[in-house]
């Protein structure tokens, strides 16, 4: 999977794209429960990309309170 370049997005697009890979670390953790799950690297591919997701919204929100 490419990066999310999340520098180039807003916050509403960020919190999309940080909802959209929740939803998908749902169901691949669904999938490795039932042991159906094909790769198990992308769990920890789609974990990290959330939580560059989430630093980028509170730098977003850090920058918007200084302001």
């Amino acid at each position: 999977m490419a990066k999310s370049n999340f520098k180039d997005m807003t916050a509403a697009e960020i919190g999309a794209k940080c909802r959209e890979l929740r939803q998908e670390l749902f169901n691949l953790r669904l999938q490795q429960a039932t042991a159906r799950l094909e790769k198990p690297h992308r769990i920890r591919d789609i974990r990290r990309e959330v939580a560059r997701g989430e630093t980028q919204m509170s730098q977003l929100s850090r920058v918007s309170k200084k302001s």
